[in-house]
């Protein structure tokens, strides 16, 4: 709109200037500077005084002339004046007005003008070029009365709906977008089936916004897809896992057997921690007080024998006999069972594998092996990501551990272990106001 409003203006103009209108005025903007300039002295002599007008005014001429007159015969003058019209100078006193020419037919604008102009210092006469820029001033005395009453009056309206109406319009019409917008940054993988709203959406961006929702509903179906095959996948797996174990354990004791009852171990945790997220994905609102320091034994005696076999000592240490957050007690269990799995497996087959329970409402597993460095202490949350490439494990345990802190409204993080080993802390969010799981 502004640029609409800029080119009607150019083009008016261009179209007064075509016309004569400002070209055949554009010729007295050196008589204007001289006019205001003029003075007299103390002993009734013409005099310039030094505006700032003049002083540009000869700047920008190089070769500026004129010769200024009264009728008592006082006169200044200025420049070189062309000989043409020296010669006729004397001989204009009786002459109001002229344009003065040096060819028959001169194009516009001449090449002099002499004018009888009132002055601060009374009616003198001023013939000078024609050279100089053009004055607001005399562009609006030489306006038309069509321009000034009309033409003007309307792009004064057009300027002010432009800079105000417009942005009020725009604000209107695009309120609906700016809901779709809101609705856009509350998508997550959390909340799917998610879609925006075209209600009072500008029909040209109506198009748009059904093909994001079209995108988002198929990735919402690719998604689900995603997750059967897990699930799938998982219960799959459940029956050889067992039987494999089954076996294991019927081996002869030795370090081989160790190792392998580690490996059923982490499978058996790993298509639990699958079935839970799908399980937990679908049941969010069926939560319940969950009493950590219960779900943190529990893990310690199945894990112990475990732990003392790959060469660990066993620490718990609760900070009270009941610690109560809401969650779902199965996959808690299950993530907590992962991280001492991990302490297990990465701990260096020495020292102690310490599982504290906060009253805060946070249980660390930390063990004394070689810790996870600082500038990775986010990245071994990552799915499929291992410190030591070749390592034990696909990377998925931690990964999982995290999606399930985050369906509790906590999160997992590696924090610094009080032995200098790796720690990794399940946080969950405030636990006061939680009731004990034998309240009701």
């Amino acid at each position: 709109m502004l640029t609409l409003l800029v080119l009607l203006i150019l083009l008016v103009a261009a179209a007064l200037w075509r016309s004569g209108v400002l070209g055949d005025d554009y010729e007295g903007s050196t008589l204007d500077v001289l006019k205001a300039a003029v003075e007299r002295d103390a002993g009734g002599g013409l005099i310039l005084r030094q505006t700032p007008e003049l002083a540009n005014l000869r700047s920008e001429i190089s070769d500026l002339w004129f010769i200024v007159r009264d009728k008592e015969g006082h006169r200044l003058s200025e420049g070189t004046v062309p000989p043409d019209f020296m010669l006729i100078a004397d001989a204009l006193d009786h002459i109001s007005d002229a344009r003065l020419g040096r060819t028959v037919g001169e194009a516009s604008p001449p090449a002099g003008l002499v004018k009888w102009v009132d002055t601060p210092a009374g009616k003198v006469q001023i013939l000078t070029g024609t050279e100089g820029s053009i004055s607001v001033n005399r562009v609006i005395a030489a306006a038309p009365p069509l321009f000034l009453n009309i033409i003007l009056p309307i792009i004064g309206l057009m300027a002010l709906a432009t800079f105000f109406a417009t942005p009020f319009v725009v604000r209107r019409a695009m309120a609906g977008l700016g809901q779709a917008a809101a609705q856009a940054e509350r998508i997550d993988i959390d909340r799917r089936g998610v879609q925006l709203s075209v209600d009072e959406v500008p029909m040209e961006v109506i198009p748009l916004v059904k093909a994001v929702n079209d995108a988002l509903g198929r990735l919402d179906k690719g998604y689900e897809r995603h997750k059967r095959f897990l699930a799938d996948a998982a219960h799959e797996l459940r029956t050889p896992i067992a039987i494999l174990t089954t076996r294991v354990s019927s081996l002869p004791t030795g370090p081989e057997k160790t190792r392998l009852l580690e490996d059923a171990t982490r499978l058996t945790v790993l298509t639990g921690q699958l079935l839970d997220l799908q399980r937990l994905d679908q049941q969010l609102n069926q939560f319940g007080p969950v009493d950590l320091v219960g779900i943190a034994r529990r893990v310690v005696l199945d894990l112990a024998p475990l732990a003392f076999a790959a060469g660990y000592e066993m620490s718990f240490e609760p900070e009270d006999e009941d610690i109560t957050v809401k969650g779902d007690q199965t996959s808690l269990e299950r993530a907590l069972t992962n991280l001492v799995q991990n302490a297990i497996d990465h701990g260096g087959r020495r020292g102690t594998i310490l599982i504290r329970v906060a009253r805060a409402g946070w249980i660390d597993v930390c063990d004394e092996g070689g810790g996870i460095p600082t500038e990775e202490r986010e990245q071994v949350f990552e799915p499929f990501y291992r410190l030591q490439q070749g390592g034990r494990g696909a990377g998925l345990g931690l990964d999982l551990v995290q999606k399930i802190m985050r369906l509790h409204g906590g999160h997992a993080e590696a924090v610094d272990g009080p032995s200098g080993g790796a720690c990794l802390r399940m946080m969950f969010p405030d636990v006061s106001g939680v009731p004990s799981p034998g309240m009701r």
